[in-house]
């Protein structure tokens, strides 16, 4: 199995070990574009693993702190109490690079980034960048795929 993610199309492919599109979802990638400097808030380009997964069993709209459930669930009166929190919901599929020098090790480091795939609150508005760097999905969305990928499946995030 393979994800592909396409900046360009603001989409995420499940591909099984033949090419074949499983699933699609649309996402939503970083605001600021793509890149893979730390500290940029850019989504990084190139060949990943899941390194970990986190949030087995939450409910959905669990509100992660630091990979770490805060005790809170997102509603709309909590996001008013916290206006400027970029939201991480519901799950995690923490992303580590494969290629040292484009996103592996050094300033360019994807999993010392802390680049997820993640739930957000249903408000965000997917299939336009809007992110700090990771890959929101919609809670439902991403539930469904922490469900359906094992740690280490490739995910491949490309401009087109």
């Amino acid at each position: 199995m393979k994800l592909m993610i396409s900046v360009a199309h603001q989409r995420l492919q499940v591909m099984d070990d033949d090419g074949t599109l499983l699933k699609e979802y649309t996402v939503s990638t970083a605001k600021a574009g793509v890149g893979e400097q730390s500290g940029s808030y850019r989504t990084p380009r190139g060949m990943h693993v899941i390194r970990a997964k986190i949030g087995a069993g939450q409910a959905a709209n669990t509100v992660f702190v630091r990979r770490r459930p805060t005790g809170e669930i997102w509603t709309p009166e909590l996001a008013e109490q916290f206006p400027g929190r970029d939201w991480i919901l519901t799950r995690i599929l923490w992303l580590s690079g494969c290629e040292p020098g484009l996103n592996r090790l050094g300033c360019v480091d994807t999993m010392r980034r802390y680049v997820y795939i993640h739930g957000s609150p249903d408000t965000a508005q997917m299939g336009v960048p809007g992110s700090h760097g990771c890959v929101r999905m919609r809670n439902a969305d991403i539930i469904e795929l922490f469900d359906r990928v094992p740690c280490y499946t490739a995910v491949e995030i490309r401009e087109d």
